[in-house]
């Protein structure tokens, strides 16, 4: 268990300091990292995690046909694939519970078609017991909710698509 006063007084000291993060590592597994830099903002604790099992070597595709020659002479050149989508994705943080609401019954943060700003909280992770409002990284118009309201999700699910010129 780790002493919240403890906690506290490290947060004063790395804000009274020129100091960016600081990372406690105990001999138990536990490790507490504390930043001022705006992505990794917060108090992070954690217990040591199982070693990560190997990533899958990325898919090779298939290379473009080269263009080929025409009956008159000329060449023909593929057609180009559709562009992808321009959409930003807001993901999950942390594994939890996906709360669209600050409490049962109350509006949604954020709906399909609402335009939100960056820094708007857009929902909440509830981790551990603990209630950890989720802020939009992106400005734009949410043009998806991948996730249904009270359902579990995992650290990177994609919770938001962001569409940033709607």
């Amino acid at each position: 268990m780790i002493d919240l006063r403890y906690v506290k007084k490290l947060i004063e000291m790395l804000d009274g300091s020129t100091v960016d993060s600081i990372e406690i590592s105990s001999d138990k597994g536990m490790k507490l990292r504390i930043s001022k830099s705006p992505q990794q903002r917060g108090v992070t604790v954690a217990q040591a995690m199982p070693a990560a099992m190997p990533m899958p070597a990325p898919a090779v595709l298939p290379a473009a046909p080269a263009a080929r020659p025409a009956e008159e002479g000329g060449t023909v050149v593929p057609k180009a694939e559709a562009p992808k989508s321009a959409a930003l994705e807001i993901k999950s943080p942390m594994v939890g519970t996906f709360y669209t609401a600050p409490e049962p019954g109350a509006k949604p943060y954020v709906s399909v078609g609402d335009r939100i700003s960056k820094g708007q909280i857009v929902c909440i992770i509830e981790a551990m017991k603990i209630m950890n409002e989720l802020e939009s990284e992106f400005d734009g118009v949410v043009r998806e909710i991948s996730v249904s309201d009270a359902h579990p999700v995992e650290y990177g699910q994609v919770l938001y698509r962001i569409d940033p010129t709607g």
